[in-house]
């Protein structure tokens, strides 16, 4: 009598894929997360230069010895340099006085690039420096906000896949995603701005922005996994923390990191929400058109992704027993 025996799986290509796999991982994401700190230098950063042509010649010539620093654009006397800053076209502009030049800078727009031009303009000794739009008093070096990416981001994660592992689909899926991203831009808000004051805006405003940005990448995230599967939650979650939310310039400015990480990172959720509650915030809403369609587009995109992957999915299921039938023996 003969005994067949069957051989265990090799688990050996599994092994050599893990192996392969983290050191791999763990190198993108040092990449990700350590180039932008490592090269972070101000690249076309726009700053406004002010005062009657001939007077802020010299200014502009001091400027341009910084190839690439700054993208310098003229006004034409102080009042008109602090609107510019106010619509968050500039950063901070050098104003050319009787007295001599004068710095104006806004934290609020980044603290990082306020110390900066403080730094740039020195050589030229400023009469005086004048924060055009401050940061909060209880977050001057604006700790907060680059803290409140990376919650965000989790927030939106969770939401996305809770609503894939739980099973939701379609409508209730869209429903959940769109309550949850509601919610936790309400309690963010009731934290940061109520409990903490580092925001200072209108209310409803700054929680719009916070549930939008946490829907943006909660609805990425259940839109990849209602069209290809678990992989999508993964994919997802993977672009968002390893390039969303190091490159969103939360602490800094997106001119202050190295090209494409500055650009890439304002086209990513975690990058766009930033900037957005920036400016509603702070700036009244100024510039916050931009940061406001990228989100708008990636919850869109996602929560369309998420009935088309239920509609392929019913078809599917319609279609199998039709399939079944066809491939049945006939006896």
């Amino acid at each position: 009598m003969s005994t067949v025996t069957t051989s265990a799986p090799s688990h050996t290509p599994r092994v050599l894929a893990i192996l392969v796999l983290v050191p791999v991982v763990a190198a993108l994401a040092l990449w990700a997360f350590a180039w932008p700190a490592a090269r972070t230098a101000p690249h076309d950063l726009p700053l406004g230069v002010a005062g009657p042509a001939a007077a802020t010649t010299q200014v502009e010539e001091r400027l341009a010895q910084k190839k690439g620093a700054f993208d310098v654009r003229r006004y034409a006397d102080e009042a008109a340099a602090r609107d510019a800053i106010e619509d968050r076209t500039v950063y901070g502009a050098i104003v050319v006085t009787p007295e001599g030049p004068a710095l104006l800078t806004s934290t609020a727009s980044s603290p990082v690039v306020a110390q900066l031009l403080q730094q740039a303009s020195a050589d030229m000794n400023p009469v005086r420096t004048v924060d055009v739009v401050p940061a909060p008093a209880n977050d001057p070096r604006g700790a907060a906000l680059n803290a409140s990416v990376l919650p965000l981001a989790l927030a939106g994660m969770a939401a996305g896949g809770a609503v894939t592992f739980l099973g939701l689909r379609g409508l209730r899926a869209v429903a959940a995603l769109i309550g949850a991203a509601g919610l936790v831009g309400i309690t963010a808000t009731a934290v940061a701005d109520n409990w903490l004051n580092v925001l200072t805006g209108a209310w409803w405003a700054e929680a719009g922005s916070l549930g939008l940005a946490t829907l943006a990448v909660s609805a990425a995230v259940a839109g990849l996994s209602a069209l290809i599967g678990h992989a999508g939650t993964g994919l997802a979650a993977g672009v968002v923390m390893l390039f969303g939310n190091p490159w969103s310039a939360a602490a800094s400015a997106p001119q202050m990191l190295p090209d494409p990480a500055g650009t890439i990172g304002q086209w990513l959720p975690p990058g766009a929400g930033t900037t957005l509650l920036r400016s509603v915030s702070f700036f009244d809403g100024a510039a916050a058109t931009g940061p406001a369609l990228t989100l708008t587009w990636w919850a869109t995109l996602g929560l369309g992704a998420v009935l088309l992957g239920n509609a392929l999915k019913g078809r599917t299921k319609r279609d199998a027993p039709k399939g079944a039938r066809e491939l049945s023996p006939v006896s």
